[in-house]
């Protein structure tokens, strides 16, 4: 983490879609938060489904801006120990998982996603987003395989 910075000041952004993956890099995001005195600002991308053309149903959980605000909060609800000191900053943002996360990653010290790894290849060690977020990222970023 960035030494220079007030402890007030530290943020780590974690992707969340609901995914058991997702689920596991919030709870490692807010670990690493207790540990760095840093704020979490865990993060959902939705689309608006116009934009898919029919589709929309093979992308229930972020189609809708309200389904994803509650795919969120659920996750958060579920992910963060009772008692916990961290602060945990819920965003739902308009757009691209990717797009959404290295922009949301500017000025962090840290970028946390999940890996699906929804490739054709079993095995496969990072998904589409985890791997753009690897490849771009602003600041240093951990991914969490499922």
């Amino acid at each position: 983490m960035a030494a220079s910075q007030p402890p007030g000041d530290r943020r780590i952004v974690v992707g969340v879609d609901g995914s058991p993956p997702s689920r596991e890099a919030l709870r490692w995001a807010v670990r690493q938060a207790a540990l760095t005195g840093s704020v979490v600002d865990a993060v959902i991308a939705w689309h608006d489904p116009a934009s898919y053309a029919g589709y929309a149903w093979l992308i229930a959980d972020t189609c809708d801006r309200d389904l994803a605000a509650k795919t969120l909060s659920d996750v958060v609800d579920s992910a963060i120990p009772a008692g916990s000191a961290v602060t945990v900053r819920q965003r739902v943002i308009d757009g691209h998982a990717a797009r959404v996360l290295l922009d949301a990653a500017h000025g962090a010290d840290l970028l946390v996603v999940g890996s699906r790894g929804h490739s054709g290849f079993p095995g496969a060690l990072l998904g589409s987003v985890s791997q753009h977020c690897a490849q771009h990222s602003p600041c240093p970023a951990v991914i969490i395989r499922g």
